[in-house]
């Protein structure tokens, strides 16, 4: 088990290696939480749409090593009205009825399959613990640490700070607590959607001076790997028979694939991320998607992969 004198003697090269192995395997692998949930910070956007925060990645909470953790998911709508919002079980390595579902659909090759398939396709999100050091919108937040939920794009800007591309540029390991350093989150709204583009991160510091009040902060970290515990997955079936209700089929009734291409323009014009379920048939409070979440997992490379191998 880490502890604080062990978190700061790994500070620096050593935790940025360990970082930068477990970033290797999550790209040569494939593998929701309520809006109630207050242990979880959503940043806050003006009328416009824009936003700023100031916030700081922390280190893997106090007996994991890694201080994020991925999670897919699918929340779509169904030619029934009924909604499918669910977390995807190849979050854990594991067959998921929907993959198989989209990666038949892909591998036909039509457009019309395909519509379907970027329609209910997984999205991709990261947690990490975060400490707030300004929020403009929400001041009460700052000097707090929250669970961060957000998507491939800041995920994006994590690892090219890890890992940059150009030799004049020093890796940085942003969740560390004496060499990281402060991420601008910068929120625009572009085309209807929120933009995370011109985020960046400062000049490396150190968190505090102070190590009583790092690991003051350190220790009121959420546990990330709780999020990936069985009880928070149902298992094949369930999602196969949910799927099935979701999408009207006779389950002794192979993929129609047909059938599903004739309802692919229901939605397409509303984000996945907001929806607003039919009012006879209301997607569970409890398993609402949030707001917010920036970009979709690979695009669609996932299943051009499965379709090239079948």
């Amino acid at each position: 088990m880490t502890s604080f004198l062990q978190l700061k003697k790994n500070s620096g090269k050593g935790s940025l290696e360990t970082l930068t192995a477990e970033l290797t395997k999550l790209s040569g692998k494939q593998t929701q939480e309520s809006r109630t949930d207050d242990r979880i910070w959503y940043p806050s956007v003006d009328k416009a749409g824009n936003g700023y925060a100031v916030i700081r990645f922390l280190p893997p909470p106090e007996g994991e090593d890694v201080p994020f953790i991925r999670m897919f998911d699918h929340g779509f709508q169904g030619p029934t009205g009924q909604w499918y919002i669910e977390n995807s079980l190849t979050t854990l390595g594991k067959q998921d009825p929907v993959s198989e579902l989209n990666t038949k659909l892909w591998a036909t090759g039509l457009e019309s399959d395909k519509a379907v398939v970027r329609k209910q396709k997984r999205k991709l999100n990261f947690y990490s613990n975060i400490y707030i050091i300004k929020d403009e919108n929400n001041p009460e937040n700052e000097g707090k640490v929250f669970l961060f939920k957000y998507g491939k794009k800041i995920f994006d800007k994590l690892n090219e700070a890890m890992q940059p591309a150009y030799p004049d540029e020093d890796p940085l390991n942003p969740f560390d607590l004496w060499e990281g350093a402060d991420f601008k989150l910068k929120i625009r709204n572009v085309e209807g959607y929120r933009n995370y583009d011109k985020s960046e991160f400062a000049k490396p510091s150190a968190l505090s001076d102070d190590d009583k009040t790092l690991e003051r902060i350190w220790k009121q970290c959420h546990s990330l790997q709780a999020f990936l515990a069985p009880s928070n997955f149902k298992s094949y079936d369930e999602l196969k028979t949910r799927l099935n209700l979701v999408l009207g089929l006779d389950t002794n009734v192979s993929t129609p694939a047909k059938q599903l291409a004739a309802h692919e323009d229901l939605d397409d014009e509303i984000p996945w991320q907001t929806p607003t379920p039919a009012k006879a048939t209301p997607a569970p409070a409890q398993r609402s998607v949030p707001a917010f979440d920036d970009d979709d997992d690979d695009g669609l490379e996932f299943f051009n992969k499965l379709a090239s191998k079948g």
